[in-house]
């Protein structure tokens, strides 16, 4: 069954946010374009940024109280919904992302209803508190200290992009002293991967650099050495692109060509002017970092001017989006499809070997888990019709899947001050995906694997042999 939640269209995307500042205030955050935000349908996080003022040197509220202790229980006694933990989320549930949010959202919740209808987490359900930000910077900014200040979360949990994780991360550094942490962004960036943001959080994920360096080394090994990118122009792009050009300066190449696009850009946009960029490049193969709505308009307007050569997109592209808008429009729905490679960072969702995919299919077909309907967003009224299964929901049911196995962890009184030993803990545990996880203070990262998949009928499946697929002519 699929779902369909209404939306409008959002309006051209604001351009690449500056880099992050290593500390933040009011004045700053407004500063940054947050002053905006009292026009906007979010305008009530600007009461959050607002309440900056009265932050102590403890990261705590003014004058004392619960919210300013790391080790004030976070479950909400006393309410109509006893004994919850609740993990914040700002992610895109609106926009041309929205497919990203709500995919990873969807997934994580096939493991979190099953987790507690079954008496959650040593007594305690599991739920989380969603703010959209839109792929944006700047709401990302103000709902990051609205969770951590309004709602006193648990954790944060399931961002989406690198974009709003790296403007996200300088607020956990400032409010250090609370202990909120950040698990498993749905980015392979590296800026919560090293210092000074690293220790703020915990990735499931593989990296960007992984990706980029598998995709490359693929493509060298059988002859095809004049790669070239295409990358959303921002934080997310860039760290792509310095990904390609460190793989391939191991293999005595530099990039053959780039093309750049703006953050938001939909697919009904034109790509002519950056296939003709790299046209006049003569490259074997592009590797794309972006997002489904403009790698698609790419890998379309690619094979249109006659670029048929491989189109590689990494994982946070978002295969079935992307799919779906390829196949959507064409007699042949495989005509733009031929030159495809994406990279994934969680197994096929077909290889029901794993015990982790037996159980993700299972409960994602028991609840289907529609699009969240309590969320405030940015840009109403969007239709989304989702996938029974999807790279990205996999991914959200392992990151579900793990948070709870380390809250069980932390026993019967779980505070923040204990996160980062349960964390620690977990060494070689079997989450059922071939892969073990495995953390520590020098590991934040717990899994390391990357996957290929090319298109075969409607779907994305494993990619065997890239000389038979992709080898030079």
């Amino acid at each position: 069954m699929k779902h369909s939640k209404p939306g409008t269209p959002g309006g051209d995307p604001p351009p690449a946010a500056a880099a992050p500042s290593p500390t933040i205030t009011r004045r700053s955050l407004i500063g940054s374009g947050l002053a905006a935000l009292a026009a906007a349908p979010w305008a009530r996080s600007l009461e959050a940024v607002q309440r900056l003022e009265a932050v102590g040197p403890g990261g705590g509220l003014a004058g004392g109280g619960p919210a300013g202790r790391a080790d004030a229980p976070y479950v909400r006694r006393g309410t109509a919904q006893e004994d919850e933990i609740v993990l914040g989320v700002s992610c895109a549930f609106s926009g041309p992302s929205r497919g990203l949010g709500t995919e990873l959202y969807r997934g994580s919740m096939a493991y979190f209803n099953q987790l507690n209808e079954n008496g959650g987490v040593n007594g305690r359900r599991i739920v989380m508190k969603l703010l959209d930000d839109g792929y944006q910077p700047d709401p990302c900014v103000a709902n990051t200290i609205e969770l951590m200040q309004d709602e006193r979360v648990f954790l944060l949990f399931n961002y989406v992009g690198t974009p709003t994780v790296t403007r996200a991360l300088p607020v956990l550094k400032t409010f250090r002293d609370q202990q909120v942490f950040l698990f498993f962004p749905f980015t392979g960036a590296e800026p919560q991967r090293e210092p000074p943001y690293d220790e703020f959080a915990f990735n499931l994920r593989a990296s960007y650099r992984q990706e980029t360096a598998g995709l490359v080394d693929n493509f060298v090994n059988i002859g095809r050495r004049r790669v070239a990118v295409f990358y959303q122009n921002d934080a997310y792009g860039r760290s792509g692109w310095a990904g390609v050009r460190e793989a391939l300066a191991r293999h005595g190449e530099t990039i053959a060509g780039e093309a750049t696009y703006t953050r938001g850009t939909q697919y009904s946009a034109s790509m002519r002017d950056q296939v003709e960029i790299l046209l006049d490049r003569s490259p074997d193969a592009v590797i794309c970092i972006g997002a489904y709505q403009a790698c698609g308009a790419f890998a379309r307007d690619a094979v249109d001017l006659g670029l048929h050569i491989p189109v590689a997109n990494v994982s946070f592209v978002g295969s079935e989006n992307m799919l779906q808008l390829l196949q959507g429009e064409s007699a042949d729905p495989n005509s733009h499809t031929r030159w495809l490679v994406n990279s994934q960072v969680v197994p096929s969702y077909e290889d029901t070997s794993l015990s982790a995919v037996q159980e993700y299919r299972e409960l994602m077909a028991r609840y289907d888990p529609p699009p969240p309907d309590n969320v405030e967003r940015i840009t109403p009224n969007e239709p989304y019709e989702t996938f029974p299964q999807s790279f990205v929901s996999l991914e959200g049911f392992v990151n579900a899947k793990l948070i709870a196995e380390i809250i069980r962890r932390m026993g019967d009184d779980p505070q923040r001050s204990g996160i980062e030993e349960a964390v620690f803990n977990v060494r070689n545990y079997d989450l059922g995906v071939g892969e073990r996880v495995s953390f520590g203070p020098n590991r934040r990262q717990g899994l390391q694997r990357v996957y290929y998949t090319v298109v075969e009928g409607d779907r994305f499946v494993p990619l065997n042999d890239w000389e038979a697929s992709f080898g030079m002519p």
